[in-house]
């Protein structure tokens, strides 16, 4: 990775580019592109990559919700000069400041309607790397299987496996774009899961150093957590308002909705964590007052819909308890 500029450089520059591309803009009322223009322009230089709905295909979502730690002046960098370790390229001599501020604009607006991800799209988005048949049972590395560190390289978005005795490294691999909410590791410690920002959920092999299986679960997703086991992953996102449940395999298991208790008001999952002693994943709603506990394990009491006179007499409307989220009222 390139060292980091200092803080007062990123600013100094920033100050300089703006006036220029104002004054771009400013010299000329025609040279403000119109909306027609800028989604033919997003068409021909980005659609490729990023789809014509920004929804992403091999290179990230293009929505607000997405690029919310992106300023708006280092996409425009971005847009210009690509970025370095990635196979995103410049444009700077295609286009000129305006288009490149007209895209960058575009790329920020909300889409309307609101973009829909579906339990067909997360299915028909599985990918499978590798045969998990073909993989061997024994680390292909020296060092202690249990004692690796991992270190997520948000700037060039790849992932270092190191000794965690050494701290040499032992192998490294290109993730998918921004991961965030930490990688979570299955309790013998050969897999880990790791979530991206723009939805994707990756099984790795840390015995095999291999990426196993890859699924779409969201549009904007939070964070993952993962059972002990390793045989369920819950999958928080605020793009669409859903909690969603994979085996393993990252194969769909359901989608849960992420709605109110009586039906009316949608939110979006803020987060969700494994709670081991009680084999449950744990959400928390971020528009609601309301925090959900989905059990994994089939060897829990099924949850009333709605008030019981007498539960030990089962007076009352129930729903299963496994894989159905439990509320807190807050």
């Amino acid at each position: 990775m390139k060292p980091l500029r200092s803080v007062a450089a990123v600013v100094a520059a920033l100050a300089l580019a703006f006036p220029a591309a104002q004054s771009v803009v400013a010299a000329s009322p025609a040279a403000v592109t119109p909306v027609a223009d800028v989604a033919a322009l997003y068409e021909q230089h980005c659609a490729a990559c990023h789809a014509s709905s920004r929804l992403g295909g091999m290179g990230p979502a293009l929505l607000p919700e997405n690029l919310s730690r992106l300023r708006k002046g280092e996409a425009l960098k971005v847009i210009a000069e690509g970025r370095t370790a990635t196979q995103m390229p410049g444009f700077a001599a295609q286009l000129g400041q305006h288009e490149i501020a007209a895209i960058a604009d575009w790329i920020y607006t909300p889409v309307v309607p609101e973009p829909r991800w579906s339990d067909a799209d997360i299915t028909a988005s599985r990918i499978e790397h590798v045969d998990p048949a073909t993989l061997s049972d024994k680390p292909v590395f020296d060092a202690d299987p249990l004692n690796l560190f991992l270190v997520v390289e948000a700037g060039d978005h790849h992932v270092s496996v190191l000794d965690g005795d050494k701290l040499e490294p032992i192998f490294r691999f290109q993730s998918r774009f921004a991961l965030h909410g930490g990688p979570k590791f299955a309790a013998e410690g050969r897999y880990v899961f790791f979530g991206s920002r723009d939805g994707w959920i990756t099984k790795f092999d840390l015995w095999n150093l291999k990426v196993v299986a890859e699924v779409r679960a969201g549009i904007n997703t939070r964070n993952v957590a993962a059972s002990p086991d390793g045989k369920h992953v819950a999958v928080a996102n605020y793009l669409p308002h859903t909690l969603v449940l994979l085996d393993g395999d990252l194969n769909l298991i359901k989608t849960l909705p992420a709605m109110d208790r009586d039906g009316k008001q949608s939110s979006r999952v803020s987060a969700v964590y494994d709670a081991t002693p009680r084999q449950s994943f744990i959400a928390a709603l971020k528009d609601v007052g309301e925090v959900w506990e989905i059990s994994y394990t089939k060897a829990v009491e099924d949850i009333p819909t709605s008030y019981i006179h007498d539960y030990t007499q089962r007076e009352g409307t129930f729903i299963p308890g496994y894989l159905n989220p439990r509320r807190t009222i807050l």
